[in-house]
């Protein structure tokens, strides 16, 4: 067991010490995705999303919300329960055409054993000198989406976030980035664009030793890390969708979707330098507007078996959701996130509330 968690510790330090020099999976916690609808759907949803999560899915689709609020909240544990997923978001209207959110994300890893103090300066191993300390990561989202009056069906957005990542009290750093998203609808074809990190996202890296803290370091051979810049490359996501009217109460919507990374080669479906591409898909059955029903297959990865022959692996994901009065909709999606050989599945939920603000009556006195 102890040799379990520190792998753990060793695995998330060197996370957040060895970055510098690689921008490739920069705060790849923004890339796990919210909202169970979506994750149903592998996340292709950049063409269709049409509710609060697009203020970080594709901000533009923010403008297609028809209540005056809405609120969604979703949790998480990931690799049995040692990784903790949190979201939470509010839209309000703006005008009649705008919709602003306010997205907040945490995922976090507690109870990481600290073992620098572990070994002395004669190999000892002295079990009473491990702490812990907590890995967190934050996301901040601001986000407004605007439908075009000119255009009938074009609406845009774009995303202010701040990120915040914090590594016990040795290490913590502060990013800014910005995203940009378009959506077009026409006769039942939707065409989404989100552009992530599109100015490249920032992150500053201090670190907080002090002088034993160095020269524990040093003892066990490892170099003292300096203050450093990590860089996000842009990404970008291009989807497509057709909602199919199979009768008037049961709907199909498959949707298609190719993100596209910067930061050069990925074990991806289209793997070059400096771009990748990275596809998925997703399907959504409807009756009513009331139940759906969800699928969605990505994360396509070269693998090699035990025969050293390399064959292609994928995650496939299904889900359902229920809308109840159009004021609560509740989502749940089963998916597999752990290592392909094993099957670790997570369960997701989420939930969302809309609501409309009360109008006031008129009162006449006589």
């Amino acid at each position: 067991m102890l040799i379990k968690y520190f792998n753990i510790f060793i695995f998330i330090f060197i996370r957040f010490i060895s970055f510098s020099q690689v921008p490739k999976y920069s705060n790849d916690f923004l890339s796990i995705g919210v909202g169970a609808r979506a994750i149903g759907m592998s996340n292709a949803t950049v063409s269709v999303v049409d509710d609060v999560t697009a203020g970080y899915w594709n901000p533009a689709g923010l403008s297609r919300i028809e209540q005056d609020r809405q609120i969604s909240l979703m949790h998480n544990e990931y690799f049995a329960g040692i990784a903790k997923y949190d979201y939470g978001a509010i839209a309000a209207k703006i005008g009649t055409t705008g919709v602003a959110s306010f997205s907040f994300i945490r995922v976090g890893i507690d109870d990481i054993p600290n073992t620098l103090y572990m070994i002395d300066s004669d190999g000892n191993f002295n079990y009473n000198k491990i702490t812990s300390f907590s890995a967190i990561n934050y996301g901040f989202l601001l986000s407004y989406g605007h439908a075009n009056q000119k255009i009938k069906g074009l609406r845009y957005g774009a995303t202010m976030k701040v990120v915040h990542n914090q590594a016990g009290d040795f290490a913590s750093s502060w990013g800014f980035g910005i995203d940009i998203g378009l959506q077009y609808e026409h006769n039942n074809w939707m065409f989404g664009f989100t552009g992530r990190d599109i100015t490249t996202t920032f992150n500053a890296w201090s670190y907080n030793f002090n002088d034993a803290d160095k020269a524990q370091l040093s003892l066990l051979g490892n170099s003292v890390p300096e203050n450093s810049l990590e860089i996000t490359l842009p990404r970008l996501i291009f989807g497509i969708a057709r909602k199919i009217n199979i009768t008037k109460k049961i709907s199909c919507m498959p949707v298609v979707e190719a993100d596209v990374t910067t930061d050069g080669k990925r074990n991806v479906l289209i793997s070059s330098n400096p771009f990748s591409v990275d596809l998925h898909a997703g399907m959504e059955l409807g009756y009513n507007h009331i139940i759906f029903l969800r699928c969605g297959i990505g994360n396509f990865q070269y693998e090699t078996n035990n025969s050293n022959k390399k064959f292609l692996s994928s995650q496939l994901n299904m889900g359902i959701g229920i809308n109840i009065k159009k004021n609560i909709s509740i989502d749940y999606t089963l998916t597999d996130l752990g290592d392909h050989s094993i099957a670790l599945y997570s369960n997701v939920f989420s939930l969302k509330l809309s609501f409309n603000k009360p109008k006031h009556k008129t009162k006449y006195l006589f």
